[in-house]
């Protein structure tokens, strides 16, 4: 047999057996009971959130299962409620899960048994799960009477997982727990539970409820901030005015205080001016004083030196005239001397000439 062609015979055998077995379920095979809709919907919607975590986690909706099985010329096959797969790629599956052809095989089988709605034969699928499939992890729920079971294969056969001390069964290979809550098998991944949409809801819900206080909360501190804001720039405003009134009134004193001064200083420079004036004034006047004493002086020594011309003219007429007299007076006496002679007899002496 080549290598190309019996692959795609065995393909095309798979999708023929997959037609096959879709042609062949009775109408009650797809009559589901509210009770497995509704755990398959808790399932689907807790795994979706799962894989948007870990995205190797992928899970599948009443998938068609095929596999060889040794010694048939047609592949086995069953339909889970629920098949988990844990794979880095992401699967490609139509119509069925070929085993041959897909990259690993299924993880974990769900499903979930109501006595309204016995679609499958429970039992037989268990078979194959546990021999043919050797699937590491089934699990096995009766929502009717709350019945769970988790099955982990041990390599030979499955064996029941006993709760942890949380009372959740563990599949810690993808870090996922369940347990009974509320009637349903809900999920926990990495210690939490699992919301489902109506708890998102609900938590959307409030997380908007508190977004929208916290909203009404940061609008009211942002109007707080705002109020508080305008208080503080109406005081820093006023504090403002009130500092240039301040200034304005320091620039009025300063003005004022230059203005005194200014009169201050006119006042000494008038004073100054006046007091000056008056000092030129007595200066003045004693210089006109000391012209006048000057000027008298210089009078009286005029009047001294006149006095003592004329006194000097006076002295030397006296002195002419006392010279003149003392002339006559000689020459009188030189006559009577003369005539004294005379009398005498003696010679007349030599007159001398007048000086």
């Amino acid at each position: 047999m080549s290598t190309a062609e019996p692959q795609s015979l065995t393909q095309a055998e798979y999708a023929d057996a997959a037609e096959a077995y879709l042609r062949s379920l009775p109408p009650e095979h797809f009559m589901e009971a509210t009770a497995q809709a509704t755990q398959r919907k808790i399932t689907v919607c807790s795994f979706a959130l799962i894989a948007a975590d870990n995205p190797e986690i992928q899970l599948f909706n009443e998938l068609l299962v095929q596999y060889p099985v040794p010694g048939r010329s047609r592949p086995g096959q069953v339909v889970p409620d629920n098949m988990m797969v844990v794979c880095e790629q992401e699967i490609e599956a139509g119509g069925s899960y070929d085993l041959p052809f897909q990259p690993v095989r299924p993880f974990w089988m769900m499903e979930y048994v109501s006595a309204s709605s016995r679609r499958k034969d429970y039992e037989d699928s268990f078979k194959k799960y546990e021999l043919d499939l050797q699937v590491p992890y089934y699990l096995l729920f009766y929502p009717d009477g709350l019945e769970i079971t988790l099955y982990r294969h041990d390599g030979m056969k499955y064996r029941t997982v006993t709760p942890n001390e949380h009372g959740r069964y563990p599949v810690p290979e993808v870090k996922v727990e369940l347990a009974l809550l509320g009637g349903w098998v809900r999920y926990w991944y990495k210690g939490d539970l699992v919301p489902l949409p109506g708890d998102l809801k609900r938590l959307l819900d409030e997380s908007e409820r508190r977004a929208a206080e916290d909203r009404r909360g940061r609008e009211e501190a942002e109007r707080a901030a705002a109020e508080d804001r305008r208080v503080r720039e109406q005081a820093e405003r006023a504090t403002v005015e009130e500092r240039q009134h301040r200034e304005e009134a320091e620039r009025a004193t300063l003005e004022e205080r230059q203005h005194r001064e200014n009169a201050e200083r006119a006042a000494a420079e008038e004073k100054r001016v006046r007091e000056n004036a008056e000092r030129a004034a007595v200066e003045e006047r004693q210089h006109r004083e000391q012209a006048e004493r000057a000027a008298a002086e210089e009078r009286q020594h005029r009047e001294k030196a006149e006095r003592a011309a004329t006194g000097h003219k006076r002295g030397r007429e006296d002195a002419e005239r006392q010279a003149a007299e003392e002339r006559q007076a000689r020459l009188a006496l030189e006559q009577r001397l003369a005539q004294l002679q005379v009398l005498l007899g003696a010679a007349p002496p030599e007159q001398k000439p007048d000086a």
